[in-house]
């Protein structure tokens, strides 16, 4: 583990404070400080007649959240001690019901209308007219407006339907990230296959069986993803997006009969 990090990430510590503190003459208590490892420490202070508590942590959070952490996980504790003793403790509920309510449901209500009967390639499409010249990629000095990376997909898209790919057919993706790559992926879309990602950091037996598995139509390949699958892109159609194509296709997006928003889409 790096230098520095914790090996758990909160402590509790039950302290007995009730042993007399011994006295020193003609001294006097000024003041003391206690540093932590831990992003969270608590510490109960028992006084012997009264008990307190003792925070300490990396990020700021107020007393009250503390309190109500500390005294939700108490009742939960007690609860499942009389109730239930054989709770495992990851089972009980330490979040007080305003702090659940706000993670579980306020948080959470990312409900927003959207046009489910669209394909994700047709939104795209609408983007790339909306803002053809805005930047849609970006990788090292290599950058793409949305009507560049259209323009290439539509093209590419067209290629894969004169190949024969129809709606749901699969297409195979082993190449390094790259706008290659989504190029590819939008193309696919847009022929009205479904894509299938080879990831090319895998091992070679692992991808010839993926392969093998999802037997793609053909695959779209650039230089990593050539040497990653080797030996199981024999006898396969391959399309290697990495080398000049001699093809000229149309720029527009094609019209794939049968396509719609409930067609596959990918294969994981």
């Amino acid at each position: 583990m790096a230098a520095g990090t914790p090996l758990f990430s909160a402590l509790l510590n039950y302290r007995h404070n009730a042993a007399p503190t011994p006295s020193l003459s003609g001294a006097e208590w000024l003041e003391s400080e206690e540093r932590t490892n831990y992003p969270l420490t608590l510490s109960v202070e028992d006084f012997g007649t009264e008990l307190g508590l003792t925070a300490q942590m990396v990020e700021a959070a107020s007393a009250d959240r503390i309190n109500g952490l500390m005294q939700r996980a108490l009742e939960s504790l007690a609860e499942a001690l009389e109730a239930a003793p054989e709770t495992p403790l990851r089972a009980l509920d330490v979040l007080p019901q305003a702090e659940r309510e706000l993670i579980v449901e306020t948080w959470n209500r990312t409900d927003a209308a959207y046009p489910s009967d669209r394909c994700i390639h047709e939104l795209f499409e609408e983007q790339a007219r909306r803002a053809p010249d805005a930047i849609a990629l970006v990788q090292g000095d290599i950058e793409l407006s949305y009507g560049e990376l259209n323009a290439r997909a539509n093209r590419l898209a067209h290629r894969l339907i004169g190949l024969g790919v129809k709606p749901e057919d699969r297409v195979g993706l082993c190449l390094a990230r790259s706008p290659e790559m989504v190029i590819g992926l939008l193309a696919v879309l847009k022929a009205g296959g479904a894509y299938v990602p080879l990831d090319p950091s895998y091992p070679r037996e692992r991808l010839g069986w993926l392969v093998g598995d999802a037997d793609p139509r053909l695959l779209l390949v650039d230089e990593t993803g050539r040497v990653a699958l080797g030996d199981a892109l024999s006898g396969r159609d391959v399309i290697a997006l990495d080398k000049p194509q001699a093809e000229s296709h149309p720029e527009t997006a094609p019209q794939v009969p049968g396509l719609t928003s409930g067609s596959l889409a990918y294969v994981m």
